[in-house]
């Protein structure tokens, strides 16, 4: 009877608490282990496109941590900025509300620029207004990027050449793919097929992006 009572008393508590501290408790039961926060690439429909799900599953694949996702919500035209903007956002709202959880911006071909900005650009330019705090380093596992024609173009200010990000990202392009390889005009119709998300999906750049991801959670 005493050790029922005081179950029965410690219930009573966990749903006193629980009734003071809804938010607190939501929080908490939602954050993943992992969240993988992917850029789609040019003209993909809304989510994490072809290449961002393969790579999620092959890194489900490879951990027994609980996998969270958060696609990049942009048009994903031409214009990168809006979801620089939004990957920046929900990389500070996670920091604050899910200090636990392991982050990994990645992206595919402009959504590899994407990333690019948020973690090369220091202030505000060019319409990117929320740049990332020193801070958020700390909760960045890995980096993705999958046929990122904009190293080459953005220099000092891409995730691969950052002196913080660099060492944590993998930049993958396919041999013979024009575009992260740089644009030969001769070349580019031959081997457009290089940079499109099958390319990369059966190459095993994929599954090596998972395994290097893995390896650092």
């Amino acid at each position: 009877m005493r050790v029922a009572a005081v179950l029965s008393g410690a219930a009573a508590v966990m749903t006193v608490a629980a009734s003071l501290f809804p938010t607190a408790v939501a929080t908490a039961a939602s954050c993943p282990d992992v969240e993988v926060i992917f850029a789609r690439g040019r003209f993909e429909p809304p989510g994490v496109g072809g290449i961002g799900q393969a790579f999620i599953d092959a890194l489900r694949g490879d951990t027994p941590k609980n996998v969270g996702v958060y696609a990049v919500n942009y048009i994903a035209d031409w214009d990168i900025v809006s979801g620089a903007n939004d990957m920046s956002k929900h990389m500070q709202y996670m920091a604050a509300n899910c200090p636990n959880t392991r982050q990994v911006p990645g992206g595919y071909s402009l959504g590899a620029a994407v990333v690019d900005v948020v973690l090369g650009a220091t202030q505000s330019q060019f319409g990117f207004n929320n740049p990332l705090p020193p801070s958020i380093a700390d909760h960045v596992a890995a980096v993705v990027l999958f046929g990122n024609g904009t190293r080459s173009i953005f220099g000092p200010v891409s995730a691969t050449n950052s002196p913080v990000y660099g060492p944590k990202t993998i930049d993958q392009c396919n041999a013979d793919d024009p575009i992260c390889n740089g644009i030969d005009p001769n070349t580019l119709a031959d081997n457009w097929s290089q940079h499109l998300q099958d390319a990369y999906i059966g190459s095993g750049l994929v599954d090596q992006a998972a395994r290097f991801t893995a390896d650092r959670l």
